[in-house]
């Protein structure tokens, strides 16, 4: 019974430490471009940096403007195509058209391959 015992003790560690490192492999943004907070020139793109390769087909982007100078208003999605890179790490978000000075927040959902998704958000101001 013994042997059982400890097989059973050595599978169930093992396992526990297999299903850590999976729950670990969720992607974090690591940085942005351009980053949380700043505020300079419209971009021509956003780029999204993450931990983890990303399944691009279900990763994405939004990109809303929630503040305009001198102007109150609800926030406004505005137009813009995501794509990946040659880094599977990377997202990168071009709008459709040049943004106006504002302030504008981009929600992420980034899937690697533990298929869990993680969402996040970030905002920039362009000037």
């Amino acid at each position: 019974m013994s042997i059982f015992k400890s097989c059973f003790v050595a599978v169930a560690l093992s396992s526990s430490l297999l299903l850590s490192a999976v729950a670990q492999a969720h992607p974090k943004l690591l940085s942005s471009t351009p980053a949380e907070g700043e505020s300079g020139p419209a971009p021509a793109k956003i780029e999204l940096h993450f931990s983890e390769n990303l399944v691009t087909q279900f990763s994405g982007t939004k990109l809303v403007m929630t503040e305009m100078p001198g102007m109150s208003h609800s926030p406004m999605p505005m137009k813009a195509s995501v794509a990946g890179s040659s880094d599977p790490k990377t997202m990168i978000l071009t709008p459709a058209a040049p943004l106006t000075a504002g302030t504008y927040k981009v929600e992420w959902r980034a899937v690697s391959s533990d298929t869990h998704p993680i969402t996040g958000s970030f905002t920039f101001k362009v000037k």
